[in-house]
């Protein structure tokens, strides 16, 4: 079957792959790995997960806890072949890699993890981070899983919001005028 694309064979794929592995901000998933590397209509699917396979197995690429890094090997080998991927495919990757990237850093700097305590209830920790460290951390007692659930959810969700209204309420200095009273 003839291919449409720049990507013409496998060894293009696993060029193609480690040249996003190589610029991706941390380790990611395959659903995320795939829809990165299918930039490309020359892309076949079924050579893209034979390439990751074979890359793990040649020890260019880790896979720990279902996500993928790129070893030093692979980026040396990446970097050396780079520049055989044509610019087009380089710039669609980009640009789909600034997207996924943004997510990553994101995920990596709101936290949230359910702590269990002897009582049977749970702690919620929320934390939030910028690119210094961590910025503020909230605990709350939760009274079962589900609320637990839905804090974690809703700081996930909005974390900019809640560290900017928390953040608001703690610098009020509560100076509002006294309400006068009609007496004299």
């Amino acid at each position: 079957m003839s291919r449409f694309g720049f990507i013409r064979n496998k060894l293009d794929i696993k060029f193609l792959i480690l040249y996003i592995m190589a610029r991706v901000a941390s380790p990611i998933d395959f659903p995320t790995l795939t829809d990165l590397t299918l930039c490309d209509e020359g892309v076949d699917y079924f050579d893209f997960a034979e390439s990751v396979a074979e890359l793990v197995d040649t020890g260019h690429l880790t896979l720990e806890h279902e996500r993928y890094a790129i070893t030093d090997k692979g980026r040396q080998n990446g970097a050396a072949c780079e520049s055989s991927l044509a610019y087009s495919v380089r710039h669609k990757c980009n640009v789909n890699l600034a997207r996924v990237n943004g997510e990553l850093r994101r995920n990596a700097q709101v936290r949230t993890t359910v702590i269990p305590r002897k009582d049977g209830s749970l702690t919620a920790r929320m934390s939030l981070d910028d690119e210094s460290g961590n910025i503020m951390t909230i605990e709350l007692l939760c009274v079962n899983q589900a609320q637990a659930d839905r804090l974690a959810q809703g700081f996930q969700a909005k974390p900019e919001r809640i560290y900017n209204e928390v953040l608001g309420a703690l610098l009020d200095n509560g100076a509002e005028e006294p309400e006068e009273s009609g007496e004299g």
